[in-house]
């Protein structure tokens, strides 16, 4: 590798790092001033000690709860890392404040069985995030957290945590670790489908993007319509995925789940910057040209006018962003194709080509929304 790649790798690395490291703290949960979020987890990180380790691959999958604290004192979108020593403080922090390690899969699917029993709209549903390049477990889990409660997921959140390495020089180690971690993504939706779900949205971030097309086209050649059926949603945001690629395993999976939508940033310097190393035009995730995923059944969501710093993932840190997808009800739902359902956004241009659709979203939203520009 040349010099000057080697710097582009770096300046990657700088731009997907730049909050500080976050690592998983204990603390009791206040009477008043927080949110808990009850997260199930499966990981095929190493273990230390009962802890999942940073970077280190297992080929055993392992099951986890963690018991998440939020502040609510906290701007929409906001991630308040605990500090890595010193005392913590839940009203200002995102803090464990319980966990369970399962000792077998069946106790696992009991678990969340049971939390499925009381998910809204009569149905059995699970969210499962799958977190991209450069996360320790602490930050994959804490983010989705987040994630979960400020947009309003539907559905008990299961979160699969993959051996990256997390360090910003990581991307050639964390790429193989997200193909390495395929089967153990298969086999997180294999359990939570025996749990009984009835509905599984999938949604990731980066890297875990490719992870997730990556599990659906094995599924798919598996033949695995347990799960497959199961599969309501797909919602990949700032997909760190070559454009063939991706053509490739959408080919290989056949009918995508619906609905389908991938969330672009024009203004991702991330994924720009990994284009670069790739000498591509574009990744999927900053694609402007919806041309060239013509006859695939998707949809882009151009979300690069809320962005701010690297723009590597907007739809979780930008408020208006977050305060509008909220006033249009349920994410999954409201994002489907039919442009006369999408009650509340206000895009500035669409266009479909043979199917694929693509929507740049203004953040100027419809006055019936209850928001200000």
């Amino acid at each position: 590798m040349t010099v000057a790649r080697l710097l582009i790798v770096a300046a990657l690395g700088v731009l997907v790092a730049c909050t500080p490291r976050g690592t998983i703290r204990f603390a009791e949960a206040p009477a008043e001033g927080v949110v808990v979020q009850r997260v199930f987890i499966g990981t095929t990180r190493a273990s230390d000690n009962g802890a999942p380790t940073v970077g280190y691959r297992s080929f055993a999958s392992r099951y986890l709860r963690h018991d998440v604290s939020l502040p609510l004192d906290r701007p929409t979108g906001a991630l308040p890392l605990p500090p890595p020593r010193g005392e913590v403080d839940p009203r200002r922090d995102i803090v464990t404040v319980g966990e369970r390690k399962f000792e077998s899969d069946a106790a696992f699917r009991g678990e969340l069985a049971q939390a499925m029993r009381g998910t809204r709209r009569g149905m059995r549903e699970a969210v499962v995030f799958v977190h991209g390049f450069n996360s320790t477990f602490a930050e994959g889990l804490y983010r989705f957290a987040q994630l979960n409660h400020d947009l309003d997921l539907p559905g008990v959140p299961v979160h699969y945590s993959w051996p990256s390495r997390a360090q910003p020089l990581g991307y050639a180690y964390d790429r193989d670790s997200a193909l390495f971690a395929r089967d153990g993504l298969e086999n997180l939706l294999h359990q939570v489908a025996l749990a009984g779900a009835d509905r599984i949205l999938l949604v990731s971030h980066s890297m875990g993007g490719h992870l997730t097309m990556e599990a659906l086209r094995q599924l798919a050649i598996r033949g695995d319509s347990m799960v497959l059926r199961r599969i309501g949603g797909v919602i990949l945001m700032s997909p760190d995925i070559d454009v063939d690629v991706f053509r490739a395993q959408a080919q290989a999976i056949g009918k995508l789940p619906q609905p389908f939508v991938v969330f672009t940033s024009a203004r991702d310097r991330a994924l720009a910057l990994s284009a670069t190393i790739a000498r591509e035009q574009a990744r999927l995730g900053n694609l402007k040209d919806v041309s060239v995923l013509a006859g695939l059944d998707v949809t882009l969501l151009e979300v690069g006018a809320f962005s701010t710093g690297d723009g590597h993932f907007t739809a979780a840190n930008s408020p208006l962003l977050i305060s509008l997808l909220n006033g249009i009800g349920a994410i999954d739902e409201a994002l489907g194709r039919d442009t006369s359902s999408r009650i509340g956004l206000v895009p500035s241009a669409v266009l479909t080509v043979r199917g694929a659709t693509r929507i740049i979203l203004s953040p100027v939203v419809a006055i019936g929304a209850g928001l200000a520009q």
